[in-house]
C-alpha cells in the first residue's frame, strides 16, 4: 500500500507550509513509507487530487487545499482529520495501515478486543442464567400440574 501526500512546494501559505511540515515530519518520525506528490510543479498531480477529494470534504469553494492524503485510491483525509488521528492515537487507522506491534494504537486495539470478549462472555453467561431461570420455572409449573392432578385424584 502506497501513502500518497499531496503537497505544494511553492505555497506562499505559511500555515499550509506548516501543514505540510508537520504531516510529513509526524510520518517519517514513525517510519511510514509515503509517496510525496507536488501539486505546484505537477498539473496531473493537481488534477488527479482534485477529483478523488470526495465532495463532502472538499471546501465551499470546491478547491481542496494541500495537504491531502490517500492510501492508494482510498482518500484518507486532510490535514484537520490527520491530526485529529494523531491526537487520538490513530495515525494507523487513518492511513489505512496495521499498527506496528507495541505501539499504542495496537495496545489499544488489543484493549478493545480484550474488553469485547469480557463483554461476549458475559453476555453468554448471563443466556445461560436465563435459560436456567426459564427451565426451572418450567419444572416448577409442571410440578404444580402433578400437584394439582393429585390432589383432584
Amino acid at each position: 500500500m502506497v501513502i500518497k501526500v499531496f503537497l505544494a512546494s511553492s505555497s506562499g501559505s505559511t500555515a499550509i507550509k506548516k501543514k505540510q511540515q508537520d504531516v510529513v515530519g509526524f510520518l517519517e518520525a514513525l517510519k511510514v513509507e509515503y509517496t510525496p506528490l507536488d501539486i505546484a510543479c505537477n498539473e496531473d498531480n493537481r488534477m488527479w487530487m482534485r477529483e478523488n477529494v470526495p465532495s463532502e470534504k472538499k471546501p465551499s469553494n470546491g478547491i481542496p487545499l494541500p495537504p491531502q492524503i490517500f492510501n492508494e485510491e482510498g482518500y484518507c483525509g486532510d490535514y484537520e482529520t490527520f491530526f485529529n488521528a494523531k491526537e487520538d492515537n490513530l495515525v494507523y487507522s487513518f492511513l489505512g495501515l496495521d499498527p506496528p506491534p507495541g505501539s499504542k494504537e495496537a495496545r489499544a486495539g488489543e484493549y478493545e478486543e480484550e474488553e469485547e470478549a469480557d463483554e461476549d462472555k458475559e453476555e453468554e453467561e448471563l443466556r445461560q442464567l436465563e435459560e436456567e431461570d426459564e427451565a426451572e420455572a418450567v419444572e416448577e409449573e409442571e410440578e404444580d400440574d402433578v400437584d394439582e392432578t393429585k390432589e383432584d385424584e
